[in-house]
C-alpha cells in the first residue's frame, strides 16, 4: 500500500527580507517518508499583489590566494613582515623624538611651562601611528612604507585592497594581540601554509607577496623545474 505525503500548514509569521510577515506559510514536504525531505516555503505577496522575495542570500567568498597553487605569494612573508615592522617602527619614532625635543626646548624658553605639553605625547603618539597606517595600509599599494619596501602587500582574505579603517584596526589589533601574548604570538605565522598572524584571523586579512614579487618567483621557478632544465 502506497504511504501518502503529508501537508503541513502553519500560520505564523516568516521573515522577509528582515520584516515580519503576516500570514498563512505552507511548509510541503516533496519527499515521502523516508527519503530526504525537502521544504519550500511560500512566496508572500505585497498588497499591490506583487512577489516579495523570501529567501536569504549569503554570498560566503573563497580565499583569494592558494598557497598550494600559488606558494609564490608566501614565499618569505614571514621573515619580510619582520623587516617591515623595523623600517615602519622608524617611520612612526623618529618624528615622536623630535616632538619630544621640540617640547623639551620649549620648555627650557618657557620656563618649564612647555613642558606640559608632555602629557599629550602619549595619544598623540597612538593617533599618528593609526593615521600612519591607516592612510598607508589603505593606499593605492595596499602597503606602508616598510611592505613597500619589502615588496609585500596587505589583503582581504578575499583579495580585495585594504582601506583606511582596516588597516587602522590592523595596527590595533597587533599591538593588541603582542602585548597580551607576548610576541610568541608570532609563532602562529609558522603553523598554517598562508603565514597568517592571529589579528590577521581575527580581521581577515592576509599577507602576502605583491605581484612584482609574485611574478618574479614564479618565473624563477619556472626556469629552477626540471622540464626547463632539460631544454
Amino acid at each position: 500500500m502506497r504511504r501518502i505525503g503529508h501537508a503541513i500548514i502553519v500560520f505564523g509569521y516568516c521573515p522577509v527580507n528582515g520584516a515580519p510577515y503576516q500570514g498563512p506559510v505552507s511548509a510541503i514536504p516533496l519527499a515521502p517518508s523516508g527519503a530526504k525531505r525537502h521544504f519550500v516555503c511560500e512566496e508572500a505577496y505585497m498588497a499591490d499583489g506583487g512577489p516579495r522575495q523570501t529567501g536569504y542570500g549569503i554570498d560566503i567568498k573563497p580565499h583569494a590566494y592558494d598557497p598550494f597553487s600559488n606558494p609564490e605569494y608566501f614565499e618569505g612573508v614571514l621573515a619580510r613582515r619582520v623587516i617591515a615592522f623595523l623600517i615602519d617602527l622608524v617611520i612612526i619614532t623618529v618624528p615622536i623624538i623630535l616632538a619630544c625635543i621640540f617640547i623639551f626646548l620649549f620648555g627650557l624658553i618657557t620656563f618649564g611651562l612647555g613642558w606640559g605639553l608632555f602629557f599629550l605625547v602619549v595619544p598623540g603618539s597612538v593617533i599618528w601611528a593609526l593615521l600612519y597606517c591607516g592612510a598607508t595600509m589603505g593606499g593605492p599599494a595596499s602597503a606602508t612604507v616598510g611592505m613597500r619596501t619589502v615588496d609585500i602587500e596587505v589583503r582581504t582574505w578575499y583579495g580585495a585592497p585594504c582601506y583606511f579603517l582596516l588597516g587602522a584596526v590592523h595596527a590595533i589589533a597587533f599591538w593588541v594581540t603582542t602585548s597580551a601574548l607576548t610576541p610568541l604570538v608570532l609563532l602562529v605565522g609558522l603553523l598554517n601554509e598562508r603565514r597568517r598572524l592571529l589579528h590577521d584571523f581575527l580581521l581577515g586579512t592576509v599577507v602576502v607577496n605583491n605581484e612584482r614579487r609574485a611574478a618574479l618567483l614564479r618565473h624563477a621557478s619556472a626556469l629552477l623545474s626540471p622540464a626547463s632544465r632539460r631544454e
